[in-house]
């Protein structure tokens, strides 16, 4: 008869009396009884926990020092136990990370790859972590799977979970999009279970109802009935789980893996199981595969590990960031600190805390463990924890008290108009809803939903709410750091070279630098390393607030935010790519260019940044041959416009820089005329090319055509690409027009008159301003063109009925903002010197393009003297001039003057506008 023979005969009896049908129930309750006597009766230990438990690590701590154990086996990722001995020098909570970029094995898309574990205090896995790194002779033991094993056993389902999570808190997201492992997840699977526990025990989550009637039952339980609790737990969650869930097969994979190693490491050293300790997740104790136990001959063959690259370390975690990874309750972790905190002091437990461990107070010397108390024989607790009562804790008035005046002060900071009215109503509500939840003493959550009741009214006043104030009050958001010693290379020299600000950098608030390079330019250094992290930290890490890193600035003076303690994890993940922050972004920046996707215009900005921040120019010369190459490959046009930036602002950079250029960018230009020349008729006739893509394709080729034709290419291609270009769309339309204007296949003056017709056509007035934009985009190519779209914007608004302005006057404003926003100052400023300047002059201005009347013909001037009639005796010399200057050398009779000389009439006029010249004339004819 086993020790559990009497509960397991009473709980089938039970469930034959109440179940009525199907033996479902009475098999699940004796499967629980038969799991917890299983559990109990193996040979090496089982300590069941549950995560961020006060009761698991309370438990832990007593059990720790009753049997001292030799060897430790934690399940925890068994690639992370380097990472433990640097916990001492952190300031918990913190998490340890795996993380990898390049990968090999896994499929590219998943990178980067991200595994991390949070540690806090109050946790059963800490205690066990200090006590086996503070005393000699205890091996810890990692005996979970690692970090590749996560991704090579994640359920297929698990990439599109971790999207549906939406955005998190900026707390929250302390663990980005890293893979949780934890010890002992403890939640049912089973969803209407979860529901039916949440509704009969009166409360609005899982992590309410967990500290409700787990954490605080077993705060003082004893070990034993701490240990047949948990696995009884463990075994019904088990066994309510769905047959299909998708993570069944994986936790039965970890249990396999984890008594796979445990009979490896008690094979290989001979360690006596009854001086070791295996801590599992309750889950975990209660498996039922066929791998469970020392005396199991089973075998579980491992999989190899991928070639992937992995690298460890520490990144700062806090209480939010735990919450939302694992899905627990907003301020459960936070709860769960408090009540640790309370525990020790209620118990008088001593736990077990890492020598020199950050952000705790020193202790005094550690003193020798008592001897180990010999194992206990297994008894039955069971039955007397489950039939008795729970013992109602009595009313703590002096914490209640506390906690109301707390919340009232607190509420005020934050824009409450509460009283001293609003303590004694959340007090007297705390214990209303207590009782009315079946509780003497109320808790957190009791208090919480008191305060949000009596305090919180139509709006908050604020950014905080007074449930979050309530969080805060109780524990508020712990947020762990990750110590100097404890950061890779690339973080301790980041916080070394940025030492000459001064400033503490490793703390979480947000901290001004300010860098005068006339007074202090030994400062220049650190400006440049600033704005490498500026190129590859989130955005609210390093922010200028004054000065700009562009080709060819170089600013006075810089000022700088700088919240480099808060984003520690970012830099830490920096440390994993490599030494320097120089390495990491050559790296970064020729990974970007052979990437699959990568095309010109990122090679051109990777060509740039490397200008910039790297100013190596081996390392520029490789990317901008990479350039070329991409620009040759690609086969649409869609990123014509930034690369038809980029390379100016290159050219510009080296024509002022350097005495010639590089090799690279003349290959640029010349690939990139002869590539667009080929491309132009296809993209004025493809109609998924949008004009703005044709507009920047001619812009480089017409206004790099002086270069490319030095350089060797042919004026003539452009000619015929641009020839070969039939064009439907009335924007592309509108750029070959203003093409040809360039090139001299068509006049000002005819594409007047087009525009004319367009505009007195009625059927293709609606189609206007897509003719306009395409005009408006072709500035940046024919910038002469400017005085023009001027006019034809002009002549629209003077034309058009109100009938068709109206109603053609939002699509314009779109049209232009949509496809020409950077090109529509240009408008402007050519508008701007067309028209008047003042409302004065606007009645009497007339526009420049409408035609003057023509002025009244000049009265005919009869000259007299010698030059006339010489002029008109020797009419040859005139006739030969008069030829080459291409005019009619006809001699017009004078009206009214039949004696005159042939032309008289003629020459007078001449002479009489230019009596200078005859005076002259005349002088030398009479000397």
């Amino acid at each position: 008869m086993t020790p559990f023979g009497a509960l397991r005969e009473q709980l089938l009896g039970a469930a034959e009396t109440f179940a009525g049908g199907p033996r479902a129930l009475p098999d699940i309750l004796a499967g629980m009884v038969d799991d917890v006597d299983r559990a109990l009766r193996e040979e090496l230990e089982i300590f069941p926990v549950c995560h961020h438990s006060p009761a698991s690590a309370l438990a832990m701590a007593r059990r720790l020092r009753e049997k001292q154990p030799k060897v430790i086996y934690l399940e925890l990722c068994e690639d992370l136990r380097p990472l433990l001995d640097e916990l001492r020098n952190c300031r918990l909570p913190v998490a340890l990370q795996a993380f990898a970029t390049d990968l090999d094995g896994f499929p590219p898309e998943r990178a980067p790859l991200s595994v991390v574990a949070p540690i806090t205090e109050a946790s059963a896995e800490y205690q066990a972590i200090s006590y086996a790194l503070d005393t000699p002779g205890v091996e810890l033991v990692l005996v979970d799977r690692s970090s590749d094993h996560v991704f090579q056993w994640e359920p297929a389902d698990a990439p599109e979970e971790a999207a549906g999570r939406g955005e998190q808190e900026e707390e929250a997201a302390l663990h980005g999009d890293a893979v949780g492992v934890e010890i002992g997840d403890l939640r049912p699977g089973f969803a209407e279970l979860e529901e039916h526990l949440l509704h009969h025990g009166k409360v609005r989550h899982w992590s309410e109802w967990w500290d409700q009637y787990v954490e605080q039952p077993l705060a003082g339980a004893d070990y034993e009935t701490y240990r047949q609790v948990m696995v009884l737990i463990g075994s019904l969650f088990r066994r309510l789980r769905p047959s299909r869930d998708a993570r069944r097969a994986t936790d039965e994979d970890r249990e396999r893996y984890m008594w796979t190693r445990i009979r490896e490491h008690l094979a290989a050293s001979g360690a006596d199981p009854a001086e070791c300790l295996h801590v599992c997740g309750a889950f975990h104790a209660a498996s039922r595969v066929e791998q469970f136990g020392l005396a199991s001959t089973a075998p579980f063959e491992i999989t190899p590990r991928t070639a992937t690259r992995w690298r460890y370390g520490l990144i700062p975690s806090s209480h939010s960031a735990i919450e939302a990874q694992f899905g627990l309750a907003p301020g459960s972790v936070s709860v769960a600190a408090a009540t640790w905190e309370k525990s020790v002091k209620r118990t008088g437990v001593t736990p077990f805390r890492l020598d020199g461990q950050r952000g705790t107070r020193k202790r005094a010397a550690r003193k020798r463990l008592p001897d180990p108390v010999p194992a206990a024989p297994v008894t039955d607790r069971l039955s007397g924890f489950l039939s008795d009562a729970p013992a109602l804790d009595a009313l703590d008035e002096a914490e209640l008290l506390g906690w109301c005046v707390d919340i009232v002060r607190l509420a005020r900071r934050n824009g409450y108009l509460s009283s001293t009215a609003d303590a004694i109503a959340v007090f007297e509500t705390s214990i209303l809803l207590a009782g009315m939840r079946g509780r003497a003493r109320p808790t957190p959550y009791d208090f919480q939903d008191a305060a949000v009741t009596c305090i919180e009214k139509d709006t908050v006043p604020g950014r905080r709410d007074v449930r979050r104030l309530c969080e805060i009050l109780l524990g508020g958001d712990r947020i762990g750091e990750v110590g100097y010693d404890a950061l890779p290379p690339l973080a301790r020299d980041v916080l070394d070279r940025l030492a000459p600000l001064g400033l503490d950098l490793e703390k979480r608030t947000i901290q001004r630098a300010l860098l005068d390079f006339s007074a202090t330019p030994e400062l220049e250094p650190c400006s440049d390393l600033l704005w490498m992290l500026r190129r590859l930290l989130p955005g609210d890490a390093v922010r200028p607030i004054m000065g700009s890193r562009r080709l060819g600035e170089r600013p006075i003076q810089e000022s700088w935010d700088l919240a480099i303690g808060r984003n520690q994890r970012a830099i830490v993940e920096l440390g994993y790519e490599g030494v320097t922050i120089e390495q990491v972004l050559e790296q970064r920046l020729r990974k970007a260019v052979h990437a699959p996707k990568a095309t010109a215009a990122t090679a051109l900005q990777a060509v740039e940044d490397s200008l910039l921040y790297l100013k190596s120019r081996r390392f520029t010369d490789e990317l901008g041959a990479r350039a070329v190459e991409l620009l040759a490959a690609e086969r649409t046009v869609d990123d014509a416009p930034e690369v038809l930036r980029g390379i100016r602002r290159l050219l510009a950079h080296y024509r002022t820089t350097e005495p010639e250029l590089p090799r690279w960018c003349a290959a640029f230009v010349t690939a990139g005329y002869a590539h667009y020349c080929t491309l132009l008729p296809t993209a004025f006739a493809d109609d998924d090319t949008g004009a703005r893509q044709v507009a920047a394709m001619l812009g480089f080729l017409i206004s790099l055509e002086s270069l490319a034709v030095s350089l060797g290419c042919d004026h003539t291609q452009l000619e015929l690409a641009v020839k070969q270009s039939h064009p439907t769309e009335p924007g592309k339309t509108a750029l070959l027009w203003a093409a040809e204007t360039q090139l001299g296949l068509l006049t000002t003056a005819e594409l007047r008159e087009r525009c004319d017709g367009l505009l007195d056509n009625p059927l293709v007035v609606p189609a206007y301003p897509r003719y306009l934009s395409g005009f408006v985009q072709a500035l940046e190519s024919v910038p002469s063109l400017s005085p023009l779209v001027v006019e034809l914007l002009s002549k629209a608004f003077a034309r058009l009925p109100d009938t068709v302005l109206l109603p053609w006057l939002p699509k314009l404003i779109v049209t232009l903002r949509e496809q020409a926003a950077d090109l529509v100052p240009v408008l402007v400023r050519e508008a701007d010197r067309t028209f008047p300047a003042g409302l004065a002059a606007v009645d009497a201005w007339v526009p420049p393009w409408e035609g003057r009347a023509a002025p009244e013909p000049a009265p005919p001037v009869v000259a007299t003297g010698p030059v006339p009639g010489l002029l008109a005796a020797r009419p040859e010399s005139c006739d030969a001039v008069t030829a080459l200057l291409g005019l009619d050398p006809a001699w017009p009779e004078p009206a009214g003057a039949p004696d005159a000389p042939p032309g008289a009439a003629a020459t007078g006029a001449l002479l009489a506008a230019h009596p200078g010249t005859a005076g002259a004339v005349a002088a030398l004819l009479t000397a």
